[in-house]
């Protein structure tokens, strides 16, 4: 799948309305999404309250406090999430990329500002409904808390590499988590589609657009990995960037 630059200067509502999704036991991303363990009949119990919605890029799916109303698949495209401190400071928490559950939280409120990084396609349910499918079907609920339990795994994981990580060791361990959720998907390397661009990259790593650009530059330079385009990078030492991340 390859990823249009996002080069739009301002973030728009999104404005599209939603549609039927079709039958779900044909997703494309069914067996990434937290739907995947429902049997085919109760999948169809999933059709009757599930739609789909499409953002262009740049577009603004929830803002950061609004109240929560649904929760989101991601079928195809990518969200930013972003939270924005006290202070003003930017900061992009994550990505959310085909197969990904978004809108999942204890608060009422939707922590992040999510944006559509390029078209995107997104299965859509109420809150309520979500809730009365989990109680009827108490696999999925399961699923939900073991994406919960990941989700708060990854989070801890990341604050703990910014923390002993070095630039370039953040930037292996980005590139190897994209190549991860890639292979997930289907799409295994070594090519990597970057969906995002550099500034999101660097607010997400604590780095600064220079610096993502110089971690990129040592990277190639020490043949791990080639930059054929600005959104595409090419892994040509798996082991060797594994080590590098591990190191």
């Amino acid at each position: 799948m390859s990823w249009p630059p996002f080069d739009s200067p301002c973030l728009t509502p999104a404005t599209e309305s939603p549609g039927p999704l079709g039958p779900c036991l044909h997703c494309q991303i069914r067996h990434l999404a937290v739907c995947g363990v429902l049997t085919p009949a109760e999948v169809q119990a999933m059709d009757t309250v599930a739609s789909l919605q499409v953002l262009e890029a740049g577009a603004v799916l929830a803002r950061q406090g609004e109240q929560r109303r649904y929760v989101y698949t991601v079928v195809q495209g990518a969200l930013r999430l972003v939270r924005l401190s006290a202070d003003g400071r930017r900061q992009v928490s994550g990505f959310a990329m085909p197969g990904d559950f978004v809108g999942l939280s204890g608060a009422a409120t939707y922590p992040h500002d999510i944006e559509a990084l390029a078209h995107t396609e997104l299965c859509r349910i109420g809150l309520d409904a979500m809730q009365r499918l989990g109680v009827q079907f108490p696999h999925l609920q399961g699923k939900l808390l073991e994406r919960a339990c990941t989700e708060l795994d990854t989070a801890h994981d990341r604050m703990m590499s910014l923390a002993r990580m070095n630039p370039t060791e953040r930037m292996a361990d980005f590139l190897l988590r994209l190549a991860a959720q890639q292979e997930r998907a289907g799409t295994p390397g070594p090519s990597i589609s970057l969906p995002m661009p550099r500034a999101d990259i660097a607010d997400h790593l604590g780095l600064t657009v220079e610096t993502v650009s110089r971690c990129l530059t040592a990277l190639r330079t020490r043949g791990l990995i080639a930059l054929p385009s600005t959104y595409r990078i090419e892994i040509l030492d798996l082991a060797g960037l594994k080590a590098l991340e591990a190191a």
